[in-house]
């Protein structure tokens, strides 16, 4: 309730967990069923969008913002992050500004998504790289056939 007091657009059945710090909570969406673990850090100067099911596990780290650092100014600039449905961010794991996490993708245990990640592929490393294909589960199947 308190982070839809402050702008947060939350869908059914979220699961928000009271030790996660949203820096904007007028910059966060989360659809149907996305859950937001303990000690994750979600640094959003721009939009975070979470999918339907999309969770980020505790200590994972979503950083919309950097500086220029060409720029003597160093001014700050900033990209919005987007978990689509049934992504997951795991443990540790950190999303650069910009970077989208496409249906189903799991960006595994402290690796760093620098670029965009396929749907329904498993990446580790820093920079994350694509490591296996992700199994497609039954309900992801029955909402995509009824989307």
């Amino acid at each position: 309730m308190l982070l839809r007091c402050f702008g947060a657009r939350l869908g059914r059945n979220c699961h928000i967990y009271p030790k996660c710090r949203i820096w904007a909570p007028w910059n966060l969406r989360c659809g149907d069923g996305a859950a937001i673990a303990d000690e994750v850090v979600v640094y959003n100067p721009a939009d975070v969008s979470l999918g339907v099911h999309a969770i980020v596990s505790q200590q994972a780290y979503l950083c919309t913002a950097t500086h220029d650092y060409d720029n003597s100014d160093f001014p700050m600039i900033s990209a919005p992050i987007s978990l689509e449905d049934f992504a997951w961010v795991c443990a540790r794991a950190s999303v650069l500004p910009g970077v989208t996490l496409r249906e189903g993708a799991v960006l595994g245990l402290a690796a760093v998504a620098t670029r965009d990640l396929d749907a329904w592929y498993v990446y580790a490393g820093n920079p994350a790289k694509r490591v296996k294909e992700r199994r497609r589960p039954l309900r992801a199947l029955a909402t995509a056939e009824a989307g």
